[in-house]
């Protein structure tokens, strides 16, 4: 049989280097001082770190707006720190992807800035341009909340410019071999350098076409093919994940026939399991999963929940929306765009039930999981900051002055005062010797799922329990099969299973077994991992 890829039993943890460490004093993180945390990371049990957007840019919208694909910004440090970081990282056996934005760059890339101003310019046609607004109709406008339109007129250059995002990121022109070209050869920069992969940033919306909503087309797919077979023939081993904002059935094609991601987000299944623990019925997480199709061998789903953006509504009815904004975002403040500005465990209402229950369950959902730094101590937010920066504050180290992130007078964005997740409480020092902590339950629960073969990329076999706030299933592939039973509800249920044999829950530090025959209760919002007893 042969050996599965990396990537499909690895867990990820996800890094905001500005938000990390700051070496310099100057009040952003930068790769000097996450060298420094790379034995923290380690200890979480993950594999692999992703890396939002480090780039030379404006830094309008979090780096994404890039203004340099093959430099670093320099509140980050230089190149070389970026290189030194990725060998210390790969001496600890972790693997580094970074984020990939092909979709669009920012409006201050020497590219745009010669497309503007010489219409004859070979850059003109790097990007995408009308003397009207009114082309592409049927496209969605993204982000509501500040974009009237898709389409924003540039004095200078006469004309206007096309962008799926915010009117100083236009979209890059993928009717133009020219941008291939260009994207293969920052692709290549960033492999030469050593790094094991790319998570691809908006993806569907790489090309136009008037009387379609310009998401999903196959010219995409096409490019997308192209890309990776120029990964698999020049970088084998390295890997291609997709973030893709789409239904299931939508998201099939990114995979291909196994030639296009090996890995795509899986963003419904993620406000579907706050769904089910709110309402205390396991209906959306079964019926979401029952509406995700096999997927072709060597590929795999990703599952998180929660990352630096919003908690994304896009893909739930318009009801379901009005539902989760109602019970998870009571204050309006709390909502942006179509999704929910805060943190795990404040949308938890700092419940460490149920936040050990739903970690308990997505780690062991199939798919690969990421953590987001902060969560694995509890983190809060600020929702009074601007755009989604709420959920990007410094990390909290220490109950020294701001929260041992700096030793400069500043920070980037403040650190996290208010009750009950101020710094001085809240932070890795005060938890490192807490085996009750959130750390040490985060070690513990990353540590218990990839013991587990069957947790790692077993197959799900759903387990009746007469219940709707009781869910059960077995994870069964080449090691002990695991039977993960968990509580939606806050109170006590019968689990609605007797084992058949003497069983050891994998999630009881003192190692619990439940005997054969006698009936599992649950206590409110448990999470149990099951496996024989003499495993």
């Amino acid at each position: 049989m042969p050996e599965k890829p990396w990537y499909h039993e690895a867990v990820f943890f996800q890094l905001n280097v500005r938000a990390y460490v700051d070496s310099d004093g100057d009040g952003n993180g930068d790769f000097r001082g996450a060298i420094t945390k790379l034995d923290y990371i380690r200890s979480l049990g993950v594999d692999c770190i992703w890396i939002q957007p480090m780039y030379m840019s404006p830094w309008r919208d979090g780096g994404y707006d890039i203004a340099d694909y093959t430099d670093i910004h320099p509140d980050f440090g230089t190149i070389d720190d970026f290189h030194d970081f990725l060998d210390a990282a790969h001496e600890r056996g972790l693997r580094v992807v970074i984020d990939l934005v092909m979709n669009h760059c920012s409006d201050q890339h020497p590219w745009f800035q010669a497309a503007r101003a010489l219409p004859n310019s070979l850059y003109r046609d790097y990007f995408v341009w009308s003397d009207t607004p009114h082309k592409y109709e049927g496209a969605r406008i993204i982000f509501l909340d500040v974009e009237s339109s898709n389409w924003t007129y540039d004095e200078i250059a006469g004309q206007y410019f096309w962008h799926r995002f915010y009117s100083h990121q236009p979209d890059l022109n993928y009717d133009n071999p020219d941008v291939h070209e260009e994207m293969f050869r920052i692709v290549r920069f960033w492999l030469n350098m050593g790094i094991d992969g790319f998570r691809a940033d908006a993806v569907p919306y790489l090309y136009e076409r008037e009387g379609t909503n310009c998401e999903n087309l196959p010219e995409t797919h096409a490019f997308l093919k192209k890309l990776r077979a120029m990964m698999d023939r020049e970088y084998p081993g390295r890997v291609l994940i997709a973030e893709a904002n789409q239904w299931p059935h939508d998201l099939l094609p990114y995979f291909g026939d196994g030639d296009e991601f090996q890995v795509c987000f899986h963003f419904p299944i993620m406000p579907r399991l706050y769904m089910a623990l709110k309402a205390a019925d396991k209906t959306p997480i079964v019926n979401i999963l029952a509406d995700t199709p096999p997927i072709p061998a060597g590929t795999q789903w990703m599952t998180f929940l929660r990352n630096h953006d919003e908690l994304t509504l896009e893909m739930v009815t318009p009801e379901e929306r009005q539902w989760m904004w109602a019970n998870y975002a009571a204050e309006p403040r709390a909502r942006l765009n179509l999704g929910i500005r805060r943190r795990l465990l404040p949308l938890l209402e700092g419940d460490k039930r149920r936040w050990l229950a739903l970690n308990a369950l997505f780690l062991s959902l199939l798919g690969t999981p990421i953590v987001y730094y902060g969560d694995e101590i509890g983190m809060g937010d600020n929702i009074w900051l601007d755009d989604r920066d709420g959920v990007r504050t410094p990390m909290q180290w220490a109950a020294a002055p701001h929260a041992g992130f700096t030793t400069g007078d500043k920070t980037y964005l403040p650190v996290i005062e208010q009750a009950p997740y101020d710094y001085r409480q809240v932070n890795v020092a005060a938890q490192e010797n807490d085996p009750d902590s959130y750390l040490a339950w985060m070690r513990f629960l990353v540590a218990a799922r990839q013991s587990q073969p069957s947790l790692r990329s077993g197959a799900r076999e759903w387990v009746e329990t007469g219940d709707v706030a009781v869910l059960a299933y077995w994870r069964r592939g080449a090691g002990e099969p695991v039977l993960c039973i968990f509580n939606l509800s806050d109170s006590v249920r019968p689990a609605g299973i007797a084992p058949e044999q003497d069983m050891r829950d994998l999630l009881s530090r003192e190692g619990r077994v439940y005997p054969a025959g006698q009936a599992i209760a649950l206590a409110p919002y448990a999470a149990l991992w099951l496996v024989g007893a003499g495993a």
